[in-house]
């Protein structure tokens, strides 16, 4: 049924023309996207052209008379789509990081399409064949290594994707696909402007009472900018609102917990409960076409966990620790409230507040005490990119003359320590209202020696810009974020992989986010510590008992941050292991219930995402696949213990995890690749 000619015909490129600056490959450093020649005009005839040229490729590829060949097919496919592939990196940046309306609608009309294309190549007969017909002489082929990991991996995704279907099952695929693909552009659209909307308004300063004159003066500025009067405070993706942890008015307190927790239930234009309800039916729909008993064990079908079940005994372990944990943290708190005579229960809105104060008290360290060691540019210049350096010997050079998206955003170079060139870096890290919530890594252009490209990667973060003349001061969550998320982009810049299918963070969920959380330890290594935490007006270091104090509070309020990411792994898991015909479920209703079956129903503590606004995954690619954050930690731990057993944080460890992980993207077996690393396997 689903074949490339229903594909997008090259007639609908029409408009596409040279002057269309995605027409050519870009002739800038590492072909870096030009912004500065693209308008939001550009983007729909680049992506209509894209994908016809796309099919045109394919078509030849399946038409082809020769007899099948790993040259003529697998390789023919690596090289298709190279205008789409363009043109979709530069306006995944614009989407994410910089929408508008017109953006905003290109998506919406365009995300079917997107589907269709897609199943077109990967449900066609034809080509399926022509895979399946290399992939049997496997054996016989005396490919190497990676070339072998790419015929698994192609032949692997056709049948994934459901290319042994019969004709009409792929029919009724194709538009679960295309639902799918509709429903999930709306959900990250509704949820931005439900962000914007849920934000805390007031023009009673004493409201804020708590805020530092530096955040007021921040509030000022972004109600300024939005046209209103008296202070605005931003939702974040998150649950819970960092601004809790500092607003003495419990009022307040609760207003913004409030607002958080319904963003997206206000049965307004920004309601997602009815979409996503139907997300999660027609992913069950999905999977039982494809012969799955669930869409979690479709989906984890390729991933290092494998079954559904092996991720919920995984996290089942852990919400006994999470549970116990916080419910003596809970105990601390209440104890506190109750010594204060406030004579109320602890609730989700009270407990970053109070557990400061229980901080405080226990290890004699207040957050505001750390924000002045913690300056952005130092944290960035300092720490991240100093780590960088003395683990791998790689050197950055800030540059002025390539094009950016939206003003604030930062361009590095980065190079080898033999002086060649590495990487392209953008660092984009301030908060905007056209900006998606969270903070993540994507690359522009994607590393293949096939293709001769180096890799563009960018950082995209949500850190309050402060107003003119004033320090950004981050707390250390921010920080450690900073280096999570540079993680990702080494992961991404040293990739030396041959084909692009299987370059840098083209890995499974569950794996993706360990480079990333690995890097996140350079944050409190001494000699990196001393280098970036210093007081943003005097350049002093932080004071030894100050920074002693910090890291005794380091696994402060532990409890109370691990049962929130299991109740939301387990949420998710549960959405996505209902089975095909389980009716329409009331998201409010199933929360609950899904919450108290796996035991982490804690009344002061929250998921760290509710359904209604759990970006990751409805919007994010993380469907049935958030457990991997906690997954990925137990590989980062194995990995962190290595390290340390062998000297820590040398240039000899960095370099041997520089070759032997964060360059080989997916080039084996994920597994070997890690025991091989750490000394298990040979």
């Amino acid at each position: 049924m689903a074949d490339l000619d229903v594909a997008v015909d090259a007639a609908q490129a029409v408009e596409f023309a040279p002057a269309n600056p995605f027409y050519y490959p870009s002739s800038l450093p590492f072909q870096a996207p030009p912004f500065d020649r693209v308008t939001d005009a550009d983007y729909e005839p680049a992506f209509l052209a894209g994908m016809a040229e796309q099919t045109a490729e394919v078509r030849a590829n399946a038409d082809n008379p020769a007899a099948p060949t790993f040259e003529n097919t697998l390789v023919a496919l690596e090289r298709s789509g190279e205008l789409l592939n363009r043109v979709h990196a530069a306006f995944s940046a614009i989407a994410g990081a910089f929408t508008n309306p017109t953006i905003e609608r290109i998506q919406q009309e365009l995300a079917p399409k997107f589907s269709a294309h897609d199943d077109a190549i990967f449900l066609d007969e034809r080509l399926f064949r022509r895979v399946e017909a290399v992939y049997g002489q496997r054996e016989s082929l005396q490919l190497d290594a990676e070339s072998d990991r790419l015929l698994e991996i192609y032949y692997k995704r056709f049948v994934h994707a459901g290319a042994q279907l019969c004709d009409a099952d792929k029919a009724a695929l194709t538009a679960l696909n295309a639902e799918e693909s509709t429903l999930s552009n709306s959900f990250n659209r509704k949820l931005l402007a439900a962000n914007n909307a849920g934000a805390y308004v007031t023009t009673d300063q004493a409201a804020l009472a708590g805020f530092s004159a530096e955040q007021l003066a921040s509030a000022a500025a972004l109600a300024q900018a939005r046209g209103v009067e008296g202070y605005v405070v931003p939702l974040l993706n998150t649950t819970q609102q960092p601004a809790l942890a500092q607003l003495a008015v419990r009022a307040t307190r609760k207003a913004i917990f409030d607002r958080s927790l319904t963003r997206t239930e206000q049965s307004d234009e920004n309601d997602t409960r009815d979409l996503i309800a139907r997300l999660a039916q027609l992913r069950a729909e999905k999977a039982k076409l494809l012969g799955f008993e669930s869409y979690a064990a479709w989906k984890l079908d390729n991933q290092m966990a494998r079954t559904p079940s092996a991720a919920v005994q995984f996290m089942d372990e852990l919400v006994k620790k999470a549970t116990v944990d916080a419910a003596r943290e809970q105990t601390d708190i209440q104890a506190l409230i109750d010594a204060q005579g406030e004579g109320f229960a602890v609730k989700p809105w009270d407990w970053e507040f109070y557990a400061e104060q229980v901080r405080k008290a226990k290890y004699d360290l207040d957050e505001a005490e750390l924000r002045p060691y913690f300056e952005l540019n130092s944290a960035l210049r300092n720490g991240v990119f100093y780590a960088a350096t003395q683990l791998f010997g790689i050197t950055f050079r800030e540059r002025h003359d390539l094009p950016v998206y939206a003003p604030d955003v930062s361009v590095f170079e980065i190079f080898n320590p033999d002086g060649s060139h590495l990487a392209l870096f953008y660092a984009d890290f301030w908060k905007r209202d056209n900006k998606r919530g969270g903070a993540w890594m994507s690359s522009f252009v994607r590393q293949s020696k096939l293709m001769g490209r180096e890799p563009v990667i960018v950082n995209v973060c949500n850190y309050a810009k402060p107003v003119e003349g004033q320090p950004a001061l981050l707390s250390f969550s921010d920080v450690t974020t900073l280096f999570h998320e540079f993680g990702h982009a080494l992961h991404g810049m040293f990739s030396e992989a041959q084909y692009p299918s299987l370059a840098g963070t083209n890995v499974p969920r569950d794996f993706v986010e360990f480079p990333s959380q690995f890097n996140e330890h350079w944050a409190t290594e001494p000699t990196v510590f001393a280098n970036y935490a210093r007081h943003w007006q005097t350049g002093e270091p932080m004071p030894a008992e100050l920074a002693a104090k910090m890291k005794n509070a380091a696994t402060f309020n532990e409890g109370y941050h691990l049962a929130e990411l299991v109740a939301a792994a387990q949420l998710d898991m549960q959405w996505h292991t209902q089975a095909a015909g389980t009716p329409l479920q009331d998201p409010t209703v199933f929360e609950a219930a899904a919450l108290t079956k796996k035991g982490i129903a804690l009344e002061a503590i929250p998921p760290r995402y509710r359904s209604s606004y759990f970006a990751h995954i409805w919007g994010g690619g993380y469907s049935a696949g958030y457990y991997a954050y906690l997954w990925s930690e137990m590989l980062n731990e194995k990995g962190f213990q290595w390290f340390e057993e062998h000297g820590g944080m040398t240039r000899e460890n960095g370099d041997r995890f520089r070759k032997m992980i964060l360059s080989r993207g997916n080039t084996e077996d994920l597994q070997t690749m890690f025991d091989r690393w750490i000394g298990i396997a040979e």
